[in-house]
């Protein structure tokens, strides 16, 4: 049975740890005790409808620990998966945990395969390789939705491995065989590290480019006073372009797409370019326009409903609405949050409400980035360019 120690237990470690762990011997190396006790409970610590029935129903070999020394003991590969938080500072993805990963399994294990899952910097690959003069260092790049990571694992739109040797193709095969979609059906593709860096963030860019324009197509439907659903609906009949990933938002957000599009643009330093800077600055652009139409109605109050970015998760990490919120704030009217997942009272320096009735009987006007059926009572204060009722 091949060994795997996975690094890091965050959607992409976890999800990618309980799909290996059907056929093969897991480590999941997490430095928080509270999220290793969890999953030694077949608990999953991160919103995930199917990955929690999956740790409770399925007989998977996985164990957690916070135990270096065990996590890097003879395992035949090693999958790091640690957060790279962009850097407005550098304007560049933070590496350093990645970095640091690297020299310890090189320190402690004997000559591993090391496959790299983190979003890096396009070259990034190569350049850890040199830096440590040691070449079966890897890229494999994940394509994972939040709240749906084990699903998106459990049926791959595509495999992609930065190597085209034995070594890149047994690792592929590895992640193809633990799938629920019958081997020859799966596209897959061996590249090159750097390849497989750029097919990450070009693809992470062209989704965020697709929600840009359909929020710039409803900013343009909205002070024109069109019905935004009929335009989409009439443009994707065009098979060219198709009915999907087509409905307006406050912005794009969530973990990857912004700081993914920043780090391409930082990589098109000495490269001519439009679109991708024009990606970027779009996201800024609609969150001033969705400010703006608020402050435009003389609120005294606006409550902001539900943070998140989608429905079935809870994460509202770099969430579009925040930029909204800060926006609306420094015109100095009064804000208040009501987000379940916060347990504190204060978020942003503005009250979490956690009382539903109060925060819709106290809120002028309450916008929220996706419907929700709880507002359905107040539908003539809520502000909300989901047209779609979809993520």
């Amino acid at each position: 049975m091949v060994k795997i120690t996975v690094i890091g237990a965050g959607y992409v470690g976890l999800s990618l740890a309980a799909l290996l762990s059907q056929k093969n011997k897991v480590i999941l190396l997490e430095k928080d005790k509270n999220k290793v006790e969890l999953i030694s409970k077949n608990i999953s610590p991160i919103k995930d409808v199917n990955l929690n029935k999956f740790l409770k129903k399925k007989n998977l070999d996985l164990h957690a620990t916070t135990d270096k020394s065990l996590a890097y003991k003879k395992s035949n590969y090693f999958v790091i998966a640690v957060p790279t938080d962009y850097s407005e500072k550098t304007s560049s993805f933070n590496t350093i945990i990645v970095e640091q990963v690297v020299r310890e399994i090189l320190l402690e294990a004997n000559r591993p395969k090391i496959f790299i899952k983190s979003t890096v910097p396009l070259g990034f690959t190569e350049q850890i390789r040199k830096k440590n003069k040691y070449k079966y260092i890897y890229f494999s790049p994940e394509f994972l939705r939040e709240g749906q990571a084990l699903y998106d694992n459990l049926y791959p739109s595509r495999i992609i491995v930065g190597d085209n040797t034995i070594i890149g193709k047994s690792f592929l095969n590895l992640l193809a065989n633990c799938s629920k979609i019958r081997n020859d059906k799966i596209p897959k593709l061996l590249t090159s590290s750097s390849e497989a860096e750029a097919i990450k963030l070009f693809s992470n860019t062209f989704l965020a480019m697709r929600i840009a324009f359909f929020n710039e197509l409803d900013s343009y439907c909205e002070i024109n006073n069109l019905v935004t659903k009929n335009v989409i609906e009439g443009i994707g009949h065009d098979q060219r372009i198709g009915n999907y990933y087509n409905n307006p938002s406050f912005g794009y957000g969530g973990y990857c797409l912004p700081k993914d599009t920043k780090q391409l643009l930082k990589n098109y330093n000495k490269v001519p370019n439009n679109i991708i800077r024009a990606v970027v600055e779009a996201n800024n652009t609609r969150k001033d326009f969705i400010a703006n139409q608020i402050i435009r109605k003389k609120p005294k109050v606006v409550g902001v409903y539900r943070l998140i970015m989608k429905k079935n998760s809870d994460n509202f990490k770099s969430s579009a609405i925040i930029g909204v919120i800060e926006k609306i704030k420094n015109k100095g009217i009064d804000v208040i949050i009501y987000e379940p997942t916060i347990t504190n009272k204060i978020y942003l320096d503005l009250n979490v409400v956690n009382d539903l009735k109060y925060f819709k009987k106290n809120s002028d006007i309450v916008i929220t980035n996706r419907n929700d059926k709880a507002l359905k009572n107040i539908s003539n204060k809520v502000y909300s360019r989901d047209i779609f009722n979809l993520d």
